[in-house]
Parts: C-alpha cells; sequence; structure tokens
C-alpha cells in the first residue's frame, strides 16, 4: 500500500523537519551537561506526535513549538550561551 501526500502534507512535514533541525542546534548553545537531556526530550516530544494526521493539530504542534523553541533560546541568551 502506497502513501500518498498531498502538496499539504509535504510543507507540513517539511516545517516539523526544518523545526527538528532548529530544536537540536540550539541545543548546541546549552551547557554541555545539559545538552544530551535537551535533545533526548526534543526527540521525545517529536515521537509522541510522530502519527498524528490531523492537520490542525500538526499546524497548532508547530507553532507550540517555535514558541517554546523561541523561550528556550531567550533563556540561553540570558544565561549568557550564545
Amino acid at each position: 500500500m502506497a502513501l500518498s501526500f498531498d502538496l499539504q502534507d509535504f510543507i507540513l512535514r517539511a516545517r516539523v523537519l526544518k523545526l527538528y533541525r532548529q530544536a537540536l542546534r540550539t541545543t548546541r548553545r546549552a551547557p554541555v551537561h545539559a545538552r544530551a537531556e535537551l535533545r533526548q526530550t526534543i526527540r521525545q516530544e517529536m515521537e509522541n506526535n510522530r502519527n498524528c494526521n490531523d492537520k490542525q493539530k500538526i499546524r497548532f504542534f508547530i507553532s507550540e513549538g517555535l514558541e517554546r523553541l523561541k523561550d528556550l533560546g531567550e533563556m540561553l541568551d540570558m544565561q549568557g550561551h550564545s
């Protein structure tokens, strides 16, 4: 059975992968002792929602993820990890 993706599915998938890569890049700025745990948390969040097919939910998860990533970046900036 072949999976068929429409353009919207393709774009959403690309946005999710972009968010994941951004999150992993941000962990490089974290203190060394916290990086592995941060990466594991990010991975777990992605895995928890891996099988979601509801496009509206996926959009919500992406916007929530971007907000959380922004907060993490700001926290790291305040701690002097740039």
